[in-house]
């Protein structure tokens, strides 16, 4: 990182959805391109919504913050840790219930209105896992609250004490299964980068290339130089090509996807790096000191990380010899939720940085400021959001530009700089389900040639592009250069 400022670049050189020009004469000019079977549909960039690219410096956004925001208090963090674990064990306590009750009722009640359609065995079997449905899905709510201030105290915002932090993030991580320090180093690489397109560390936008997909035919629009340069080969795809190619607006495929990205999204970043950057080595993961992700002064905190997760795989092997039902309790009181929580972590993590009208930075324009409202405050599920996940997704803006302010004073540290970021500040009150079906959808790749990328959808429209009279340039905020 470099305190280096950002060229001024104009936005005429995005030219959004282009290339950049051929020299003439190069061997680039001459040689041709093979596209895709599918064309790019024409669209006209004066109607898309115009970003002016933000001039920002640090001291600008914490400056809007009151004092008192950044104040960190054990003794109140520490209250919503046992709050947590209150609604755990009363959750677990009642869930114990489940079995006996659904089977002394049905044991009771040899009929009822829906016996001539449903046999009291499916009955008691429906009813039982409607029950149960229910307990795995607060429970994996109540579990992700817990993860969210584990992930507080890997920012030093629990308290005051590094220690201390460090100590009860370990334990409520390790119990989630998440290696603490491991991730808490990755998670830290990604607030210094956010938006970056090669330094960023999790759901990194891919370029049409980079998915392996071929180049759209270009859009044939009045105007246009689009392709006069190139010529459009007519030899046909392969059948991986063009499967590849097919299935990615398929809806079908997209809604295949989101179960693959809900389900294994998490463990697969933590063991691959599923998600992150493209260069680096294949399956760097979060449990080997000597992954590019950490450096040799890591080396035990990955090896304490690592014996965090032994630990809770030891007790989950210890409860399963010793419950009554064996390995099936452990599944049922523990893994089902610990999915859901997986679940509600890939879902909000994907949606703070996932959507058409959020910018990426190449590293030419990148600040750390433009990085840190890269991002977007969502309105979780009602009162979801702010009682049991303790407002990770509506007040994360305001964790970017500061990750050091809990939770409990975010809320007004938000307030405070939505008035000075106008029109920077992002926020959603759509249903996030919609969200996430509409970022699967619409946010596909991006243009290689931007400096500045938005997502665009399959056919090779953005939402969103830069205003013609918005400069990169800020002569005050931090850069990093490749």
């Amino acid at each position: 990182m470099s305190t280096a400022a950002a060229p001024n670049v104009t936005a005429a050189t995005q030219r959004a959805g282009k290339a950049a020009p051929v020299a003439a004469g190069s061997n680039e000019a001459a040689k041709p391109t093979k596209y895709s079977h599918k064309q790019a549909q024409p669209y006209n960039e004066d109607e898309l919504a115009k970003f002016n690219v933000p001039s920002f410096t640090v001291k600008d956004l914490l400056s809007a913050i009151p004092a008192h925001c950044f104040e960190r208090s054990a003794f109140k963090s520490f209250t919503y840790v046992f709050y947590d674990l209150a609604m755990v064990a009363a959750l677990g306590y009642a869930a114990t219930y489940i079995d006996p009750s659904v089977g002394s009722y049905f044991s009771q009640n040899k009929a009822n209105a829906l016996t001539p359609y449903l046999s009291l065995g499916v009955q008691q079997n429906l009813a039982r896992f409607a029950l149960w449905s229910v307990y795995w899905v607060l429970q994996g709510l109540v579990f992700t609250g817990l993860w969210v201030i584990a992930h507080e105290c890997g920012h030093q915002s629990f308290s005051t004490s590094k220690t201390l932090n460090n100590a009860v993030g370990w334990v409520l991580h390790s119990a989630l299964l998440v290696p603490y320090h491991s991730w808490r180093i990755s998670h830290a690489r990604h607030h210094a980068a956010t938006g970056h397109l090669t330094r960023d560390e999790v759901f990194v936008p891919r370029t049409r290339s980079q998915k392996g997909l071929l180049p759209l035919k270009p859009a044939a629009k009045a105007g246009s130089d689009a392709g006069e340069d190139e010529e459009v080969v007519s030899e046909e795809e392969t059948w991986g090509e063009w499967l590849k190619e097919t299935l990615e607006d398929a809806p079908a495929y997209n809604l295949f996807y989101i179960f693959i990205q809900q389900l294994f999204g998490w463990p697969l970043y933590l063991i691959q790096n599923a998600s992150g950057q493209l260069h680096y080595p294949k399956f760097t993961n979060h449990f080997n000191p000597e992954a590019i992700i950490f450096d040799k002064r890591h080396r035990s905190q990955i090896l304490i990380s690592d014996l965090g997760i032994a630990c809770t795989l030891a007790a989950m092997a210890f409860g399963a010899s010793v419950a009554p039902r064996g390995f099936t309790d452990v599944f049922r009181y523990y893994l089902i939720p610990y999915l859901w929580c997986n679940h509600w972590l890939v879902m909000i993590t994907y949606l703070q940085h996932t959507d058409p009208m959020l910018p990426h930075y190449k590293a030419e324009t990148w600040t750390f400021p433009r990085g840190a409202l890269c991002t977007i405050d969502r309105q979780w599920l009602g009162p979801v959001g702010p009682y049991l996940l303790h407002g990770i997704s509506e007040t994360h803006v305001l964790h970017h530009v500061s990750s050091k302010i809990p939770h409990y004073h975010a809320w007004e540290a938000t307030e405070a700089l939505k008035a000075r970021l106008g029109e920077h500040y992002a926020k959603s009150t759509e249903n996030v389900f919609v969200s996430l079906w509409k970022s699967i959808r619409e946010c596909k790749y991006i243009e290689e040639s931007d400096q500045v990328a938005f997502y665009r959808n399959g056919k090779g429209v953005p939402k969103r592009t830069v205003s013609p009279d918005s400069g990169y340039n800020s002569d005050s905020a931090i850069a990093m250069s490749e």
